[in-house]
């Protein structure tokens, strides 16, 4: 597959998941790249709100038509699912997928809080443990316990997300911390709103990590032996996004500031060198929970 815009896209998103896709052979890197310009796309729809709700849903609504077409093995209309339908038919990626990733997209158009943790686990599945999904499907596996392996790790990813995010997200009007954990820890949701870093919201924070550590280690748990080559990249994308996790508890969860944590690309590429070595010499991968 030859460059093209979805190259473009994924290039200058600079994402820590794009950065582990250096890792597979270059007709998957290439499908991998294809596959995060269209979750990119459909994502930034639902995130732009200088648009009106009803424009954006229509938007999503044309994107959800548009890689129908594509699964059907119509011609698309979108330069990027023009570009994802030789991936969808080489990899066998399914409809019901893609639906489902702009289900949750869709979802905060209008939802801007979630009572239980069951429910933000439902958000998760959708906008993160999809993308596990079909990303799986690009990079080939055997046991049908990969596809467990990815529901948890993509939790574990978002959750991360999530926790990084809470500053930026109160300054949209969104608190993805579920209302039953605020109680729980006596956090006001007007002081997350202010970005008062209370104790409160310190033990809520590590209550929070601690669940997302618990996705982690499940995936470690859950990756198939004999997949373990053949998931290295998704692997990769578990040490980046856990060094993040433990970047946050070490600094006791400086999340609700203006500027959000993040590793630099040295600690990035470090830690994407170092999961390398680790297959590469036989050991263990998981370099993570």
């Amino acid at each position: 597959m030859s460059p093209g815009v979805s190259d473009a896209i994924t290039r200058k998103s600079a994402s820590n998941l794009a950065l582990a896709f250096i890792v597979l052979p270059p007709d998957r890197r290439a499908a991998m790249s294809v596959l995060y310009a269209f979750c990119r796309e459909v994502d930034d729809i639902a995130d732009d709100e200088e648009r009106p709700v009803a424009d954006r849903r229509a938007a999503l609504a044309a994107w959800r038509q548009d890689v129908l077409q594509a699964c059907e093995g119509r011609p698309p209309e979108f330069p990027v699912n023009r570009e994802l339908r030789p991936v969808i038919a080489e990899f066998r990626l399914p409809f019901s997928l893609f639906d489902e990733l702009i289900q949750g997209v869709e979802m905060d158009l209008d939802q801007q809080r979630y009572a239980t943790y069951a429910a933000l686990d439902a958000y998760c599945y959708r906008v993160a443990s999809v993308v596990g999904l079909l990303s799986i499907e690009i990079f080939g596996y055997r046991d049908p316990g990969c596809r467990d392996y990815a529901d948890a790790l993509g939790k574990a990813l978002q959750y991360t997300n999530i926790l990084r995010d809470v500053g930026n997200d109160a300054r949209r009007g969104r608190v993805y911390l579920p209302t039953e954990a605020l109680r729980r820890h006596g956090v006001r949701e007007e002081d997350i709103l202010a970005g008062r870093a209370t104790p409160e919201f310190r033990a809520l924070a590590e209550a929070f990590a601690d669940r997302a550590r618990a996705f982690y280690a499940e995936a470690r748990r859950l990756l198939p032996a004999q997949d373990r080559r053949s998931m290295v990249a998704a692997e990769l994308m578990g040490a980046v996004y856990w060094s993040l996790l433990r970047r946050l508890e070490r600094r006791r969860f400086p999340v609700l500031g203006e500027v959000p944590v993040r590793l630099g690309k040295p600690h990035k590429l470090a830690v994407l060198l170092l999961a390398w070595l680790r297959v590469r010499t036989g050991l263990p991968l998981a370099a993570y929970g």
